[in-house]
Order: C-alpha cells, then structure tokens, then sequence
C-alpha cells in the first residue's frame, strides 16, 4: 500500500470512528416541569441550579451543541498565515463568553496545516495559528489557564485532495472542549 492510500484510508477510518462517536455521544435533553412557587399554598420552593443557563446572556449546559455560535468550532487561515481572519472575531467573542460562564471548561485548540512546506514548518505553523486563536480568546476576556495549544502540522488533514479548494480546508484550528 502506497502512502497515499495508506493515508486516504486512516483519513476514512478516522472520519468512520468519529461518526460513530458523534451518534454514540448523544444526550436527550430532559423538560424540567415549571417550578411552583408557592403563591397558592403558602410554601416557597428552592431554585434549582441550572449551571447558569437562565440568566440573561448566559450558557447552559447543553449550549455547546444548540447554540449557534458555540456549533462553530473550526478558524481557517489563509495560506502562510497565522493572523485571525476577521470573519472568526464573533466567533472568539462567543466562545471567550462561554469561558468566562464556565470556568471548569477546557479547550484544546487544535493547529493544522496543508501539505505543503516542510514537517517542521507545519508543525510551527499550526503552533502559531493556535497561539492566535488562543490570544484572540483571551483578548474577549477567555481565560489561559483554559485552554492547551497543540499543533498536528499536516498530519491531520480533513482533505487529501491536490488543490487550494481542498489544501484551505487543512489550513485550521479546531476548538475541542473536554470539559463542560
């Protein structure tokens, strides 16, 4: 088996086992009835702790898979660069928000490169790109201690085609919570 090969069928066997993660992983979101207050009968009711999810502006447990802000979880950059596009700032401020809510949230910041340029450029490259990410996170108020920078350089790539259409979807920072 060829390299090429060999790399198409660890990108298909990786994109097969986070597919059946993904479905695997799914939370059935339980109602919670009303809450009495107590006005009819004299009694009064404890407030339940939802994590914060009903104050105005804040997140909820679950906001990481339903908010749509929050669904965004993938910066691309342009090619030899490690400067934040403009598109991505709501972004970074929508996530530097759920941070700041959530202070047990971990991120890893996920560096990526095309294949293009030596090993070791990529690897610095994606270093750089998740260093910007990072800074961007922490300029809306994310705090460090929270996040972890890795770079995978051009070994993970989400397309093995030759070409920019394909090349500018390797050229990323994925955002991946591990904790919630």
């Amino acid at each position: 088996m060829n390299a090429s090969a060999s790399r198409i069928a660890r990108t298909l066997l990786l994109a097969a086992l986070a597919s059946a993660i993904a479905v695997g992983c799914t939370k059935k979101v339980k109602e919670v009835p009303p809450t009495d207050t107590g006005a009819s009968t004299g009694t009064t009711t404890t407030p339940v702790d939802d994590g914060g999810a009903t104050r105005p502006g804040a997140y909820g447990p679950n906001d990481l898979d339903t908010d749509a802000c929050l669904r965004n979880r993938v910066v691309y950059f342009d090619l030899d660069q490690d400067a934040l596009k403009p598109e991505f700032q709501a972004t970074m401020a929508c996530h530097a928000k759920y941070l700041r809510d959530r202070p047990t949230a971990r991120l890893r910041l996920e560096g990526n490169a095309d294949e293009r340029g030596s090993r070791e450029y990529n690897v610095g490259l994606g270093e750089r790109r998740g260093n910007a990410v990072s800074s961007a996170l922490q300029a809306n108020g994310g705090s460090a201690s929270q996040q972890t920078v890795v770079s995978y350089g051009e070994e993970r790539p989400v397309c093995n085609e030759a070409g920019e259409g394909c090349w500018s979807q390797n050229r990323r920072v994925e955002l991946v919570y591990s904790a919630k």
